[in-house]
C-alpha cells in the first residue's frame, strides 16, 4: 500500500488508516480478527480516542503485540465519554497518561485535542497540557481533530503537526478553506470520514441521524457516480486522496474483511484529474455556504 510522509513528521503512514470508534464495546474476539485483518491488509495507521469508551483498551489487548508494526493516534478531552469535556491541563495529562497504559505502549504516536473550540485553542491551557505530555516521553506529536474556524486556527498557531478534519465528496469545505494553509506549513493532514459515513449505501435516509446530513448533501449533489457498489467506495476514496496534502484517510468498520477489500480497491487505477475536477465543480456549484465540515 501506498506511504506518504505525514508533513513535518517522521512517519510515513499508508494513505489508508483504521477508524477505532467500532472498536468501543462489542465483542473482542471479533474486534481481534477486525485489528488483526487491518495490519495484515498492510495499514499501518491505527486512530481512536478515549471518548469511544472501550476502544483503547481493546486495541491494546488485541494488537500490542504487534506494536512495531503501526502508528497509534488517539485523542482526548472527553475524559468521561462522548458529551463531556474537560480541557484543563490537568485532565488532559492524566488522560494521555491513561491512554498510554490503555493501549499498551510506551509512547503515543500522535496525541490530539478533540474537538475543542477556537476559544480553548486560544487560551492555551490544553495546549501547554500537550507539549507537558510531550516533554514526559508520552507522546511523539502533537495533533487537533477538528473542524472549521478552530480547525483553521489550529493550523495558523503553529503549535500542531497533525490536523485531523472531515473531507469527502459530501464536506469539502475544508479542501479549499484550511487544506492549501496546512500544505504551506508543512502540516501533516488526517481525513476523518473519507466515505461520508457511506451514507448513500441504502437510497434511502438512513436510520441513525448522524447520517442524514451526508445523506441529504448527497441527495442534492446528485453524483451519477453513487451506488450500492465496490466502485462507488472506489471513487470517494480516490477523491479524498486525490485532494493535494490529504496525507491518510481512516476508516472505521467492525467487519473483518473490510480493510482488505478497502486496500484492494486503492490498487487499481488512481482518480483522473478529470473525475476529481468534476467532484469539485459540483461542489463548487450545488454547495451553499451552510454545508460546513460536519464534526
Amino acid at each position: 500500500m501506498e506511504k506518504r510522509r505525514l508533513g513535518r513528521t517522521d512517519m510515513d503512514v499508508t494513505v489508508l488508516g483504521f477508524g477505532g470508534a467500532g472498536t468501543a464495546g462489542g465483542d473482542l474476539e471479533n474486534i481481534r480478527k477486525v485489528l488483526n485483518s487491518a495490519l495484515d491488509a498492510g495499514i499501518n495507521v491505527i486512530d481512536t480516542a478515549e471518548c469511544y469508551e472501550g476502544s483503547e483498551e481493546s486495541i491494546g489487548n488485541a494488537i500490542s503485540k504487534r506494536r512495531p508494526e503501526f502508528f497509534i493516534f488517539t485523542k482526548c478531552g472527553h475524559p468521561r465519554g462522548i458529551g463531556t469535556e474537560d480541557w484543563s491541563g490537568s485532565s488532559i495529562l492524566e488522560s494521555v497518561e491513561r491512554s498510554v497504559r490503555r493501549l499498551q505502549t510506551d509512547r503515543i504516536d500522535l496525541i490530539q485535542l478533540h474537538g475543542c473550540s477556537e476559544a480553548i485553542l486560544k487560551k492555551g491551557e490544553a495546549i501547554s497540557a500537550l507539549e507537558k505530555a510531550r516533554e514526559r516521553g508520552w507522546v511523539r506529536y502533537l495533533g487537533y481533530s477538528g473542524d472549521g474556524p478552530p480547525a483553521r486556527f489550529a493550523v495558523e498557531c503553529d503549535a500542531f503537526d497533525v490536523l485531523q478534519t472531515s473531507i469527502n465528496i459530501a464536506d469539502q469545505e475544508a479542501i479549499s478553506q484550511i487544506v492549501p494553509l496546512a500544505r504551506e506549513k508543512n502540516i501533516g493532514l488526517i481525513a476523518k470520514r473519507p466515505l461520508a459515513n457511506f451514507a448513500w449505501k441504502t437510497g434511502h435516509k438512513p436510520i441513525n441521524s448522524y447520517h442524514h446530513e451526508y445523506y441529504e448533501r448527497l441527495r442534492k449533489l446528485d453524483f451519477d457516480f453513487l451506488g450500492n457498489d465496490e466502485e462507488s467506495i472506489a471513487i470517494a476514496l480516490r477523491f479524498v486522496l486525490s485532494v493535494p496534502g490529504v496525507h491518510t484517510a481512516i476508516v472505521g468498520t467492525t467487519k473483518p474483511e473490510r480493510s482488505a477489500e478497502n486496500a484492494r480497491l486503492l490498487e487499481s487505477s488512481p482518480l483522473r484529474p478529470d473525475g476529481y475536477n468534476a467532484i469539485r465543480e459540483r461542489w463548487d456549484v450545488i454547495a451553499p455556504k451552510t454545508w460546513i465540515g460536519q464534526p
